[in-house]
């Protein structure tokens, strides 16, 4: 996978940030919002407990750890319960 967006990070679960959006925790510790907002974004899959339940595993694109220079997860990476 090409690097330049991000590096490849599974989902371990979501909290909802201050404005009320979704967020998805990544295994690397950092957080992603997950918004459905078309058509920019087309996540209807955020807008549901189901939804987010499915997408638990699967890998988002981390910004955050391209721009820190971390290539890989850290030992002990922040695991965190699904509180959707």
């Amino acid at each position: 996978m090409a690097r330049r967006h991000g590096i490849p990070r599974r989902i371990v679960g979501f909290h909802r940030d201050e404005a009320g959006d979704w967020v998805a925790e990544l295994e690397c510790g950092h957080g992603q919002h997950v918004r459905h907002d078309p058509p920019w974004r087309n996540r209807p899959w955020a807008e549901t407990e189901e939804g987010r339940r499915g997408k638990l595993g699967a890998r988002l694109r981390c910004r955050r750890c391209l721009e820190e220079g971390e290539d890989r997860p850290a030992a002990g990476a922040l695991r965190r319960v699904n509180r959707s």
